[in-house]
């Protein structure tokens, strides 16, 4: 039994959004996610970090959760800037449970324990987005008040924390996400989102006393990394 992290999966098996158009990197890359996973048991738990699929509602996501669904062990996921079938977690339960979806569930305003960690996270924000004023200052505060919720329903337990969008960047933070981190001691913060040249740009290493890992499918050879076991 192990923990294992990887985002942006911008799985399309419905939609018309082929990601080999971003590059050899992507070509094939729903095989290669699959072969990813075939080292994985049914014991095992993947945390997705967000852009998950490409579709536009939950129907027309449900062939890419199918093939989700289909690989070894449970899957948490959380939201992502290009996870436009996002609902409410109520209304995603249901639909999972409605098509026969017994693998995945939702961290959003919630925490999952697996042993002794506390599993946390949220979207998170950035700068990139941050064009529409006190409209993305409210969304921000929102992303800073459902992290919040989900660290202090760790109860004391060692924190791994898990984004979409990275805090900290070469040449930009975002000093309230860090703020929530170092408050509450977060062991490891993974998150996804960057792609191809940007990649260089990300912060990997560590900051007071959290470490920080990029786990963006494109990144990490389309392969689950190990958290812990």
């Amino acid at each position: 039994m192990a923990l294992y992290t990887i985002g942006d999966l911008h799985l399309s098996l419905t939609a018309n959004k082929p990601m080999d158009i971003f590059g050899d990197r992507w070509a094939n890359h729903t095989e290669r996610l699959r072969e990813g996973f075939s080292h994985l048991t049914n014991d095992d738990v993947t945390v997705l970090c967000g852009d998950t699929s490409w579709g536009m509602s939950l129907n027309e996501a449900l062939a890419d959760f199918q093939f989700i669904d289909a690989l070894p062990g449970r899957k948490y996921i959380l939201k992502g800037n290009h996870d436009y079938w996002w609902s409410t977690a109520a209304k995603m339960r249901r639909f999972f449970a409605d098509n026969d979806i017994k693998t995945i569930d939702i961290l959003h305003n919630n925490c999952f324990f697996y042993g002794e960690y506390a599993i946390c996270g949220t979207r998170g924000w950035f700068f990139e987005e941050d064009f529409e004023g006190t409209h993305d200052e409210k969304v921000l505060n929102r992303e800073v008040g459902r992290l919040d919720a989900s660290l202090r329903l760790a109860q004391g337990r060692p924190i791994l924390c898990f984004l979409h969008y990275p805090p900290i960047y070469h040449g930009y933070q975002c000093p309230e996400i860090l703020q929530l981190l170092d408050r509450y001691g977060a062991e490891h913060c993974y998150f996804g989102h960057l792609h191809g040249v940007t990649h260089k740009r990300a912060f990997e290493g560590k900051r007071n006393q959290t470490q920080y890992h990029l786990i963006a499918a494109d990144y990490v050879n389309f392969t689950p990394q190990i958290v812990c076991e």
